[in-house]
Parts: structure tokens; sequence; C-alpha cells
């Protein structure tokens, strides 16, 4: 695994199937988790994929309904069991928090996980190391958030340079702080130990109708998780439930400049993925366009692949 990657949990709307859990996610970047919209069966989903509830260090829940939040008693439950202590935020609407307290609180057993519940508005909600996140407001029928992380330009260490130069690793951060550090005798910058490291973004937009804010989230993103609820063919049902259809999410993503897009949580009514990958690739040709499964690993670059349970 590339450590820069999205893990599928499950690509189910309000209702799962035989073939699909509730929609959730799992980015990992750099030894960072943000669990994305734990719907039911998240806990053995995660088992499935083969990650460990250490590696859930945030979870950003864009609104209150069932099929995003359901799954949050078992991985906290999980966190408890598997005695994790590290602290682990939960970003969500305002609107949420009453649910959101219930469900966290609704089981006996203790907790062992330092979890924060922190509501957040549209802005800037963290600017904490590997990556900031960012909240919009958009278009559902509640109060919902879409998310966007962003790891902004900067430089990236070069190991064999420092190893070849002898820089302990208890230096490198006040070498990465200050730009140049004392080193035997010699000034060391960080220049000479590093390159340059381009921005990266990675944009999660549920539950939503075409708007503003969608397009702001998905703008010049290397990955686009939308959600794809309906087809073009119900476009009037999905405007009326607050959703998208899939010529709608294909095309909010090649007009904001998205790299990959990953379309997901289907509605029951279509059993059939390739319905979705059709009507996408019509409504965006030339666009990089994965429509999800249960399961599949999505790197940010580089070619998709399937962690099928053992």
């Amino acid at each position: 695994m590339s450590g820069r990657e999205l893990i599928v949990l499950g690509t189910a709307s309000q209702v799962p199937t035989r073939d699909r859990a509730h929609h959730g996610a799992l980015l990992r970047f750099d030894g960072h988790g943000v669990l994305l919209d734990p719907g039911e069966g998240t806990q053995r989903q995660l088992s499935l994929a083969g990650v460990p509830s250490s590696a859930i260090n945030r979870i950003c829940i864009t609104h209150a309904h069932g099929d995003h939040c359901l799954g949050l008693p078992g991985v906290l439950q999980r966190l408890a069991l598997d005695d994790v202590t590290h602290p682990v935020r939960i970003h969500h609407p305002p609107h949420a928090t009453p649910y959101l307290d219930a469900l966290q609180r609704g089981i006996a057993g203790e907790r062992t996980a330092n979890v924060h519940l922190l509501p957040a508005e549209p802005g800037v909600v963290s600017t904490d190391p590997p990556l900031e996140v960012h909240a919009r407001a958009l278009s559902h029928v509640i109060e919902t958030l879409g998310w966007r992380f962003t790891q902004p330009a900067g430089r990236r260490l070069l190991p064999e340079r420092l190893d070849a130069l002898g820089i302990a690793w208890e230096a490198r951060s006040e070498l990465t702080e200050h730009g140049a550090i004392s080193h035997r005798g010699h000034r060391v910058t960080l220049e000479e130990v590093s390159e340059p490291r381009r921005p990266v973004a990675i944009a999660h937009v549920m539950d939503t109708r075409v708007c503003d804010d969608a397009y702001e989230l998905a703008a010049d993103v290397d990955l686009l998780l939308i959600e794809s609820t309906f087809l073009d063919s119900e476009v009037d049902l999905a405007e009326q439930a607050g959703h998208l259809t899939a010529g709608q999410a294909a095309r909010i993503g090649a007009e904001a400049g998205a790299r990959r897009v990953v379309l997901t949580h289907f509605s029951r009514r279509y059993p059939d993925n390739a319905a979705f990958a059709r009507e996408a690739r019509r409504a965006a040709p030339g666009l990089d366009i994965h429509v999800a499964r249960d399961l599949d690993l999505i790197p940010l670059t580089g070619a998709v692949s399937r962690l099928a349970p053992a």
C-alpha cells in the first residue's frame, strides 16, 4: 500500500444490500487515518479490509442520516476493545450533535480512546498535520457538510541525504521548523536535504444537490469521492431527495478539475454498477472515473485494487 489511499468500506445509500454495505470510507495519508461517514457495519468492513481500529485518528461525518453514522457506536466500541488511547476527533455539522452524542453513549462499556465530538462550521476546521481539514455546506434535506483535506505545498525531507550527513531523527523536526540547523560545525539548510512537495487535496462530497460548494470542494483535487445515488432518468427524484445523479457527479468532477473521481452511495434500485459507469463516462469523456465497489483500495494515483476478504 502506498500510504496515500482511500479504502472504500461501503457503497450503498440508505438501504444496504447483499453486495453493498452502508456508505463509509477510510482515507489513509502518511500514517494518518480519517474515517468518513461510518455507516452501519463499518466495524465489520474495517475487519474485512484488514484495517485495525488503531489506524483511525479522525472521523468526519457529513450529516446525521443513519447511513452515514449508524456505525459509530461499533467503531467506538472497537477502539475500546483494542485499547486505543490516542485522541480521536469527530467533526460533524452542529445539527448532528444530539444524535451523535446519543449514539456514542447508547451502549454500556468502557471507552479508552480520548474521543472528542467537535461541531464544525463551514471554513477551516483543523490545520493539524499531515492534512488540513476544510468544510463546506452542501444542499441536502438536512444540514450537511462536505469535507476537503489538503496538504499544502512544502518540502519533503530526503532520508538518504539526512542519513549521509548523520542528522539524527530528533533534529529533523527542528530543521523543518526553522529551515536550518547547526550540525558538526556546519550550517545545514532545509533546501540541501529536501525537495519541493506539491500540494495534495482530497474531497468527500455526499448527499447533495448540484451546488456551488460541491464545486468548491472538488476544485483541482487529486481524488474526489462523490455520491451518485441516482441515474439521470430520475433527476427530478434526485433533486427532491437532495442527491446527485451519476451524470451530475461526473460533470462536477470534470468541471472542477478533479484528477480522479470515485462514484459511490448507490440506490438499491440499481443492482448493477455498469449503468453508473456508462452514464458518468458519457457525461465526462476522458475523466478518470471509478465506480466503487465495497473493499476497493484506491490510491491517489495508480491502479485500483481490491481488498478481498480472506
